[in-house]
């Protein structure tokens, strides 16, 4: 009995002994195959994405340290007075708007001209904000319009995502071979002004980032506290609030004008970039001055650039025929809604009349817009003779009338499926 029982209980222990063997080798096995996999993956992602660019990521990185870490810090242990808060709001709009008015407007899509003091003053706000010469943000910009979210030679695109788009194209060297490459801004090789402060960006960004927020802080009295809030967390507000519109402006809002790009229209960044929020009106008009086209939109690099003409500081500010604009909405409108109506049974007679509204719309439109354009024409051409003059205007008003009630109707049709 006694021999039968340890019989057992050997077969036993060499069978567990055996299965646990076995295990280890397993897990062994298992353990070296994900090693492996991973290697391979890791290698495999290297040779994948670009060098990094570790002055981008040095730079980026501290600046958002010390503006997330040290201002809440400082405001604890000793506050800011509103003189400070009234020099950061003053640095992060001169900086700012030396970008939507000056490299984006100006520069990129040349909406209007320029006096040499403001293009001068542009220039060193522009580098003041650290984001590059004009000359590379341009090229850069353009190479965004022409190439809208096709990954592989929009700057950043949207499609690669949120972190890409927003800030991740500048962390690595993505279409390298690019870079130098200013072919599509000849144009701007030309303006002295531009050439001058892409030679000496450098120094130019050095000195504004630097004796700004010291001179500032030894006339104040607090060094430290002026270097933290006017030095690097105007220059985050800065950068990220520019980032905004190549990332949510992209992915955040409507699109009244367009759905050939994923540009969008939204209040709300509108706020925080100075007017470059309406995105969507924007990449289908871009070489309007304007990107908040009615008076209710928050757009105040518009009302800088529209200001300074009365002094001469701006002059030949294009804009959009509003014809145009209407007939480029109201045609989004009636797509949005036949798309609707092709989904619902037994609507062909609602499309019908839907059609002829627009249709209808397109045509008073036409009239009004192309009889005002005329009687302009002739009044600075002094063409017109008193008595013509009235018959022109009286039938223009005409024409506005039927082109505001037929706009009316439209309107109210189209409002029933909004």
């Amino acid at each position: 009995m006694d021999n039968s029982y340890e019989l057992v209980s050997l077969n036993y222990a060499k069978l567990l002994t055996g299965f646990l063997t076995s295990l280890e080798e397993f897990l062994i096995l298992t353990y070296v195959r994900i090693c492996r996999i991973l290697i391979f993956k890791m290698e495999s992602n290297q040779k994948q994405k670009p060098p990094i660019i570790w002055i981008n990521v040095l730079v980026f990185t501290i600046t958002f340290a010390v503006a997330a870490i040290g201002t809440p810090f400082w405001a604890w242990y000793h506050g800011f007075d509103w003189a400070q808060f009234t020099m950061l709001v003053a640095g992060f709009t001169f900086g700012g708007m030396s970008i939507t008015a000056g490299y984006h407007r100006l520069w990129s899509h040349k909406t209007y001209e320029a006096h040499p003091v403001l293009k001068l003053t542009f220039a060193l706000g522009g580098a003041y904000s650290l984001q590059n010469s004009i000359l590379h943000w341009s090229s850069d910009h353009r190479m965004h319009h022409r190439h809208v979210d096709k990954n592989d030679v929009d700057p950043y695109s949207a499609k690669l995502g949120f972190w890409y788009s927003h800030i991740g194209w500048i962390l690595r060297e993505y279409q390298k071979q690019r870079y130098y490459d200013y072919s599509n801004c000849r144009d701007l090789k030309k303006d002295k002004i531009v050439i001058l402060q892409h030679k000496y960006y450098l120094p130019l960004a050095l000195i504004t980032n630097l004796l700004i927020p010291v001179i500032f802080g030894l006339i104040h009295g607090d060094l430290w506290g002026s270097i933290i809030l006017i030095g690097f967390t105007r220059l985050v507000l800065n950068h990220h609030t520019t980032f905004f519109i190549n990332s949510l402006a992209h992915m955040w809002g409507n699109q009244p004008y367009t759905e050939k790009n994923t540009a969008r229209d939204n209040g709300v960044l509108a706020l925080l970039t100075f007017g470059e929020g309406y995105h969507n009106f924007h990449h289908i008009f871009e070489n309007d001055y304007r990107n908040g086209i009615y008076w209710w939109q928050f757009d105040p690099t518009k009302w800088l650039i529209k200001s300074v003409s009365m002094i001469g500081l701006t002059q030949k500010l294009r804009i959009t025929q509003p014809d145009r604009i209407e007939k480029v909405r109201a045609t989004m409108v009636l797509k949005n809604i036949k798309i609707r109506l092709n989904e619902i049974p037994n609507a062909s007679h609602r499309l019908q009349i839907l059609e002829q509204e627009y249709d209808a719309l397109v045509l008073r439109m036409s009239d009004y817009y192309g009889a005002k354009k005329h009687l302009i024409d002739l009044t600075k051409q002094n063409l017109l003779k008193k008595y013509e003059a009235v018959i022109l205007i009286q039938q223009l008003k005409i024409l506005k009338e039927n082109f505001q009630r037929q706009e009316r109707n439209w309107r109210a049709l189209t409002t029933n499926y909004v």
